[in-house]
């Protein structure tokens, strides 16, 4: 099944994010060459594909788990959520409608 991953940032992570984000991107990596990964990406903190300083407030990924428990567990050994990037994340099932 589907889960939507909801990390929601803490105040001022950009530093965090960015020490953290070569081994997160490398789980991701895993993820699609696993053929799970349907997508993922960061929330930016202002209107902009490149918020600067500004920051991200979060991050979304959509995959396949076998249940809520394996995606949760995911989640809390993401090096985002090791390194405090996250203040919460969470993993909720998904149906998937569109696109067909």
């Amino acid at each position: 099944m589907l889960y939507a991953i909801i990390g929601e940032d803490v105040a001022a992570s950009l530093e965090k994010r960015q020490a953290a984000r070569p081994a997160h991107l490398a789980r991701l990596k895993n993820l699609q060459d696993a053929g799970r990964l349907i997508l993922a990406g960061p929330f930016p903190a202002i209107d902009s594909p490149d918020p600067g300083p500004a920051g991200f407030s979060g991050s979304l990924i959509v995959a396949e788990f076998e249940s809520a428990e394996a995606a949760q567990s995911w989640a809390a050994a993401d090096p985002y959520t090791l390194a405090g990037v996250y203040a919460t994340v969470s993993a909720k099932p998904l149906k998937k409608v569109f696109p067909a």
